[in-house]
C-alpha cells in the first residue's frame, strides 16, 4: 500500500541545525505545554534561556499550574519563535520556529545559585522575580523536535541533533 501522505520533514543539514541553535540561543521566552492532573493539555508563556550545554532552562514559579503539572508528569513541549527580522512585519506563521519535546527536571540545589546568577547577568530585568522564594530553575532536556524554517523547509530533530553545547556567556558557564 502506498503512503498517501509521505513524511514532509527533511533530515536536518548543518544549516538547519545552526538555525535551530540560533533560535534557542536568542530565546528569552517560550510557550510551554504540559498535561494537567486530569490529562488535558494546557499552555503558558514562560521565561527561558539556554544553559551552557545548549539545553533550555526555564525559571518557573512553584505557584503556577504548569509547575504542579510538571511535578506530576515531566513530559512537556516548548515552542520557540525565531526573532522577527523586522518586528511587526509579516504573518507570524511565516517566521521560523522550533518545537521541542522535553523532559522537565528541577535543577539540583547545588547548581541553583550559580545558574540563577548567570541568568540574571544575561537578563538583568529577571532580578525582580529571580530573587523570589517561589521561583525555581528547571532544565528542559530535549527528546526531539521539529524546526519549521519556512515554507517547504521542515526538519525532524533528534535528541542528538539538539545537543548543541559550547555556549558563551550562558547560564551554567
Amino acid at each position: 500500500m502506498t503512503d498517501l501522505f509521505p513524511d514532509p520533514h527533511r533530515v536536518p543539514d548543518a544549516a538547519a541545525l545552526a538555525q535551530a541553535r540560533a533560535i534557542l540561543e536568542a530565546a528569552r521566552d517560550a510557550v510551554l505545554s504540559v498535561l494537567d492532573p486530569q490529562g488535558w493539555p494546557m499552555v503558558s508563556r514562560i521565561a527561558l534561556q539556554a544553559d551552557a550545554e545548549g539545553r533550555p532552562l526555564a525559571m518557573l514559579s512553584d505557584l503556577a499550574l504548569h509547575t504542579a503539572a510538571l511535578r506530576a508528569d515531566r513530559r512537556a513541549a516548548l515552542l520557540l519563535d525565531a526573532p522577527a527580522k523586522e518586528p511587526g512585519r509579516g504573518m507570524s506563521l511565516t517566521h521560523a520556529r522550533l518545537s521541542l519535546q522535553v523532559e522537565a527536571c528541577p535543577v539540583p540545589p547545588a547548581e541553583d545559585e550559580a545558574l540563577r546568577r548567570a541568568w540574571v547577568a544575561h537578563d538583568p530585568k529577571a532580578a525582580v522575580y529571580a530573587r523570589l522564594g517561589d521561583f525555581r530553575l528547571w532544565r528542559m532536556l530535549p527528546r526531539g523536535g521539529l524546526l519549521n524554517a519556512g515554507f517547504g523547509r521542515a526538519y525532524r530533530l533528534t535528541a542528538a541533533d539538539l545537543a548543541f553545547g559550547g555556549h558563551d556567556e550562558r547560564p551554567g558557564d
